[in-house]
């Protein structure tokens, strides 16, 4: 099916959408402190000052120029020799072959290179016998900054081309497992293996499928040429320094997102056009004269509904069209989502209506993944399905969804509590963090306390100060209009009743600029 790209950009913030049928496959956004030079994007490479080493977590503080310490894991710290990685490489194939799955696996064009290392070169290994405080180090930024933490960074530099991805440091030939035909996998491992140099690694990427060996060659040759001007500069420079920043942002989404089947690109910015005709021309010839401005003066994603599926993806109810809906809840630890019948009372028996309202939720549960770019934990509660047949339909339908998903992901069973398990690879912020912000008013809990529970609060803290200061003939209160109203209401008989009992005269004041949750007493 045809694709079509579009391109937004408004004053300093540039947006980019793949939509297929009126779906948003990918989105991507760009502003403000991202597009600041010290900003640590996905791909940067620098040359960073080692702060703390920390025994305990195994794992290091680097300073990279960033208001916030880059965080080095061991694993992404260590450099193996040759020889290592070799035999580990044999170790890691004769596990893989043993070792029972857990889960379906959904990889992302990466996922080659960790089977093949599997992420521990040297379990025997300590961080603090290689890395020491004040140490200069080469290290790329593997996840940007995310809420409250600094960037995550790794030394095994990859440096992806629109063909393949180049390996400096790791030896390994791979080819994206998204390329299922065999035989195309066979033919483009033969020609990577000619291309690769011994000690050096590459990976086809998914849009390598039916590419030239001059095409693959050119593009391995053009990431090696950037590697050695990148090292250059590490053996120069002083740390903390900028060595390789990656593409722009409208160059990375034409190199990530852009594929064969995309039939047109949409730009309303006459830069930005310019810059994807050039980049076009440059490295995806099949995309000329597929280009188009876009000069209406109704806003581009407004004019083909991007703005309303976006807005969709900030809310935490999102309505399936039988009537049912899902209840989406981030946390910083998991994303919650629910599936519920709401509306859909279905029309033959209990059984179909839940069947059909968690097959309707699964596709909209991986659109909503891919669009919030939602990582980490995720933990899905379908409706309870008590036929094993049903189970295995919604679970089947839920791993072909994904597919759609660049992000690697790791998908377990249906348990008996009806839940699903996941993960999803996540390298930069979620939708919501980067246009939302918690509300001021009640600071992100998404909750305040009820009137009548202040009231109640109010009337406690009255009591208190009457008891302690008898002698005090009149006694003023500061509240919200809200809670006011409800301690002078007649039903209530709250103010009378303490007078009464106490012999104060209570004097009540409404303050529109409180808190709901804020009072004040005076003597």
């Amino acid at each position: 099916m045809s694709k079509e790209l579009f391109i937004n950009k408004t004053l300093n913030e540039c947006r980019a959408a793949l939509v297929e049928n009126g779906e948003i496959l990918d989105f991507l956004m760009e502003r403000g402190a991202e597009q600041q030079e010290d900003f640590p994007s996905v791909g940067n490479i620098y040359k960073g000052k080692v702060l703390r080493v920390l025994p305990g977590m195994q794992s290091a503080f680097v300073d990279i120029g960033f208001t916030k310490a880059a965080f080095l894991y061991v694993d992404d710290a260590y450099i193996p020799t040759i020889e290592e990685q070799r035999e580990i490489a044999e170790k890691t194939k004769s596990e893989l072959e043993k070792r029972a799955r857990v889960g379906e696996v959904i990889p992302d064009e990466l996922s080659t290179l960790s089977d093949h290392v599997n992420m521990r070169f040297r379990p025997d290994i300590s961080i603090e016998s290689f890395l020491k405080e004040g140490d200069e180090i080469l290290v790329q930024v593997a996840k940007e900054p995310i809420s409250t933490k600094g960037p995550r960074v790794t030394r095994h530099v990859t440096l992806a081309g629109r063909h393949v991805v180049f390996m400096p440091f790791i030896e390994h030939t791979g080819v994206s497992r998204r390329i299922e035909n065999e035989g195309e996998r066979d033919r483009l491992k033969e020609i990577l293996e000619t291309i690769r140099p011994d000690g050096k690694g590459i990976i086809a990427r998914t849009v390598a499928e039916g590419q030239s060996y001059k095409t693959l060659k050119a593009d391995y040759n053009m990431m090696n040429k950037i590697w050695k001007e990148v090292s250059k500069r590490g053996e120069t420079l002083k740390a903390p320094s900028l060595c390789y920043r990656d593409l722009t942002f409208v160059q990375r989404v034409l190199r990530d997102i852009t594929d064969e089947d995309v039939s047109k690109i949409i730009v309303d910015d006459k830069n930005n056009l310019k810059e994807v005709e050039k980049f076009a021309g440059k490295f995806l010839p099949n995309m000329k004269g597929k280009t188009e401005h876009y000069a209406e003066d109704i806003p581009l994603f407004e004019k083909f509904s991007i703005d309303i599926e976006i807005e969709r993806g900030l809310s935490n109810k999102v309505f399936l069209r039988s009537g049912g809906s899902l209840n989406i809840d981030q946390t910083e630890a998991l994303v919650s989502i629910d599936v519920n019948t709401g509306k859909f009372v279905g029309r033959k028996n209990l059984e179909e209506t839940i069947l059909k309202t968690n097959l309707e939720a699964v596709r909209e549960i991986a659109y909503q993944l891919r669009l919030r770019n939602c990582g980490g934990i995720i933990i899905i509660d379908f409706i309870d399905m008590e036929k094993e047949e049903h189970r295995d339909q919604v679970y089947s339908l839920l791993l072909d969804a994904l597919k759609k998903d660049r992000s690697k992901t790791n998908v377990l069973p249906i348990s008996g509590l009806g839940l699903v398990e996941m993960t999803r690879k996540r390298t930069r912020d979620t939708l919501t963090r980067i246009m939302c912000e918690p509300c001021p008013y009640c600071e992100g809990t998404g909750k305040v306390k009820s009137t009548m529970t202040v009231c109640f609060e109010l009337v406690r803290e009255l009591i208190k100060t009457l008891k302690q200061k008898p002698e005090t003939k009149k006694v003023y209160i500061y509240a919200h209009p809200e809670v006011t109203a409800k301690l002078c209401d007649q039903e209530m008989d709250m103010i009378e009743t303490l007078e009464e009992t106490f012999g104060n005269s209570l004097i009540i004041r409404s303050e529109n600029h409180y808190h709901i949750e804020q009072f004040e007493i005076f003597t």
